[in-house]
């Protein structure tokens, strides 16, 4: 689930976790309503909040071996502990802990229990690249197993590495939804043009006319992009240029359209649409 501040995500979680009572229309969480005591529910779903949610003043690993204990048949916690190295940091309380070990336990906490569903909010936030990878491996790992995971995240290749489907919302409703593939290929037929980049050696001497619609320029040193490119001639044209200048580009990139890109333009619209 992807949307800008504000966009309603955490409210949205917030009743699809049954933290909060809807003022209007129903949810559903496993065919039942989230809101409420309902232990037998609450036993099938594992919560990863952004901020907060952990006791302060308690280590990780009593913690979570407490958290695992309320459960018939949890995840063999130590198997947890260790893929998330948490026990580097056990010996400090979890007031002292980084922000990227905070994650950890409250990732670690949300999978104690084994759950069939799992809200997972900002769970790379902070968390170094061969930390991220792990969670990321982890999360792989659950979905193949059939759990059903809820994820939001700023973080669009996040988003666009672990996705099988993706909502974008804005003011509380579905704006775009599809899977990534889906999402990308209609923001790329929808674009007219598409940029080409490539690097070469710096300061070279531009084209003084390049056909119309095009717009060549470098960007930084050694460092050129192709605005306006609409067919397989414009392409000619830039190897021409190459081939009658004698450039050899070090590296070429014909740009494919990102979540990013859909997620910018959509959020754009919105806004304009305000």
């Amino acid at each position: 689930m992807l949307g800008s501040n504000g966009a309603g995500k955490s409210t949205t979680l917030g009743c699809a976790q049954g933290l909060l009572r809807p003022e209007s229309g129903t949810v559903e969480l496993l065919g039942q309503d989230p809101y409420g005591d309902k232990p037998d529910l609450r036993s099938r779903v594992g919560v990863m909040l952004q901020d907060g949610g952990l006791p302060p003043s308690m280590r990780p690993i009593p913690l979570l071996r407490h958290v695992a204990s309320l459960y018939r048949k949890p995840m063999d916690i130590d198997a947890l502990i260790e893929r998330l190295d948490i026990a580097s940091f056990s010996s400090r309380t979890i007031r002292r802990l980084s922000g990227g070990q905070k994650q950890r336990v409250a990732l670690a906490a949300a999978l104690a229990g084994d759950p069939d569903v799992v809200f997972l909010d900002e769970p790379s936030a902070g968390l170094d690249p061969q930390t991220r990878q792990v969670v990321f491996d982890l999360i792989l790992e659950l979905r193949d197993a059939g759990k059903a995971i809820i994820l939001t995240t700023h973080l669009m290749d996040d988003a666009q590495r672990l996705s099988d489907y993706v909502y974008i919302i804005d003011k509380g409703r579905t704006v775009a939804q599809g899977t990534v593939a889906e999402l990308t290929a209609m923001a790329a037929e929808e674009q007219e043009t598409r940029p080409v980049s490539f690097g070469a050696a710096p300061g070279l001497a531009l084209p003084d006319t390049v056909p119309s619609g095009l717009h060549l320029s470098e960007t930084t040193a050694g460092e050129y992009r192709l605005d306006g490119v609409r067919s397989p001639d414009h392409l000619q044209w830039l190897t021409n240029w190459w081939a009658t200048a004698g450039i050899l580009p070090t590296h070429l990139s014909l740009q494919a359209r990102s979540l990013e890109d859909v997620f910018l333009e959509i959020a754009q619209k919105e806004s304009e649409d305000a």
